[in-house]
């Protein structure tokens, strides 16, 4: 029997709202997670696409982080089915030339056939509460190339303020996709979260 993460049957639920959970990831994600990987329209922003071994390998990578440290971009769960959607969680931003070491960054990325419904605000929500209240960080990111609007409005919406004075040029996207390089940042410190917290 196998103990690689990916493989237990078992989900760990991280957290749940009204129509959605967050956890680990099952083997049974794989080919929702290729999916995601595969395509164009999903993949737009970014400079490559996954073969099947390349998610495979990924998402065993995030299962692990999940494990090791309780932080990571958990499998987003339609409720009411049962379907993982994609995934939406808080992971270490690991881009030590941009952000110092303890950065923790908000992601997600969803299969094309479940946008536009509001799954990754009402996921985003929870999980900087989470990341506040649980997790006692003291700061959130997020960041996108520079045009992603349809990323960024997710980010207003969920709370986060942009952050121009932080904007980069990603050292992850080779020289040959230049207008893939530059990114914009917003963030949300735990005060601010907490003063959007206290009544008027």
């Amino acid at each position: 029997m196998t103990s690689n993460p990916a493989h237990r049957q078992i989900p760990t639920i991280i957290l749940e709202t009204e129509r959605l959970r967050l956890r680990n990831w099952l083997a049974s994600d794989r080919d929702l997670f290729r999916e995601i990987n595969a395509d164009p329209k999903v993949m737009e922003f970014f400079p490559f696409r996954r073969s099947h071994a390349e998610a495979d390998a990924m998402m065993e990578k995030l299962n692990g982080l999940i494990t090791e440290t309780g932080l990571g971009f958990y499998a987003l769960e339609l409720k009411e089915t049962g379907e993982p959607m994609g995934f939406c969680g808080l992971s270490l931003a690991n881009m030590p030339d941009i952000f110092p070491p303890e950065t923790v960054e908000i992601g997600w990325r969803l299969a094309t056939r479940f946008w536009g419904n509001g799954y990754v605000t009402e996921a985003g929500r929870a999980l900087i509460d989470w990341g506040f209240e649980k997790a006692d960080l003291a700061e959130i990111v997020s960041f996108a190339v520079t045009g992603n609007r349809r990323s960024t409005a997710v980010m207003e919406r969920i709370g986060l303020r942009r952050d121009a004075s932080r904007d980069f040029n990603s050292p992850r996207v080779p020289d040959t996709h230049p207008h893939l390089k530059g990114h914009v940042v917003y963030a949300l410190s735990r005060r601010e979260w907490e003063a959007g917290r206290t009544p008027a």
